[in-house]
């Protein structure tokens, strides 16, 4: 634990001794007299229990003690303004938008709640969201085109170099259109796939490898009438028009099938779970609107999962 005795007024003055290597040029810098300057670095060794400056001649220097003390209270001084500047309104009128990549099942199930919640933060903050495949995002975020990325976790070789912290799982689902032939149950569903334009995630989305594998695992080999979509809005459209049926995350169409739009068929997805959550580049210094922007993201996900 922080010893509660050392205090700012510590840390400042001998961040500045021992820049000066004086003093009186500390002092003069700090607008306070000699004495007070000697007398804060005496408080300072008692807790610390070294001595962190020794004379040399008619000056002094800083001892082995204080040089390792140096590192850290440099750094702690340098963190604190930069928190107290992060946390000035002034600061965020000019600062960049905060750019979001999220997978299309978090635009439409977690984004528009996290983004009423961040709005009522009055941060200022511009706000810009993306929405695309996994890899796509991801590599934005490598090169510094976007700031975090929300959506499933990609594999090992895609996570290098990222931090990802889980939100909560998800499934695929199968969704259709209400009405549809299939949801009657006179009909073998994964028999008659083949009879039924199939939307399918595309190859490069982070779900396509778990529908194959489901797939396969159920007897369907192949799907000689498919249509490879990653676009929520068309899958919406095509479905409403006809009897396709859409292999789609669950939050994408969780809405739709509440309101009575779509339907989900009665199968069995439990092993196509995966983990949802933040993914951000592991050396990232977030700013204060862009950590409150995922706090705001963590509460909407954990409304949503409720």
């Amino acid at each position: 634990m922080i010893d509660s005795r050392v205090k700012f007024r510590h840390l400042q003055t001998f961040v500045e001794v021992a820049r000066q290597k004086s003093v009186m040029k500390a002092a003069e810098l700090l607008h306070v007299s000699q004495p007070a300057v000697t007398k804060t670095i005496r408080e300072l060794e008692q807790v610390l229990g070294v001595d962190v400056f020794e004379r040399d001649g008619r000056g002094i220097k800083i001892t082995r003690y204080g040089e390792v003390f140096l590192r850290h209270a440099g750094a702690a001084l340098t963190a604190l303004r930069q928190g107290l500047d992060s946390v000035s309104q002034e600061q965020f009128s000019d600062a960049p938008p905060i750019r979001i990549g999220a997978l299309p099942t978090v635009s439409s199930r977690i984004m528009p709640r996290a983004m009423e919640l961040f709005l009522k933060e009055k941060t200022w903050s511009r706000v810009k969201i993306v929405t695309g495949e996994n890899a796509v995002l991801l590599e934005q975020l490598r090169v510094g085109d976007l700031d975090l990325v929300v959506g499933r976790l990609a594999g090992a070789e895609m996570m290098a170099g990222f931090s990802f912290e889980h939100l909560y799982s998800e499934q695929v689902v199968f969704a259709v259109r209400a009405g549809h032939p299939l949801l009657d149950g006179r009909q073998s569903l994964f028999a008659g796939f083949g009879n039924y334009t199939v939307l399918m995630p595309t190859r490069g989305s982070i779900i396509r490898p778990v529908v194959e594998n489901f797939l396969i695992a159920n007897g369907v080999s192949s799907l000689p009438n498919q249509i490879e979509t990653v676009s929520d809005s068309f899958g919406r459209a095509f479905l409403r028009a006809s009897d396709a049926i859409w292999i789609i995350s669950n939050g994408v169409v969780a809405g739709d099938v509440a309101d009575g739009r779509l339907a989900l068929l009665p199968v069995d997805t439990g092993e196509t779970k995966g983990p949802v959550g933040l993914t951000v580049r592991a050396d990232a210094v977030p700013s204060l609107p862009q950590s409150i922007l995922m706090q705001t993201i963590r509460e909407a996900a954990g409304e949503a999962a409720l």
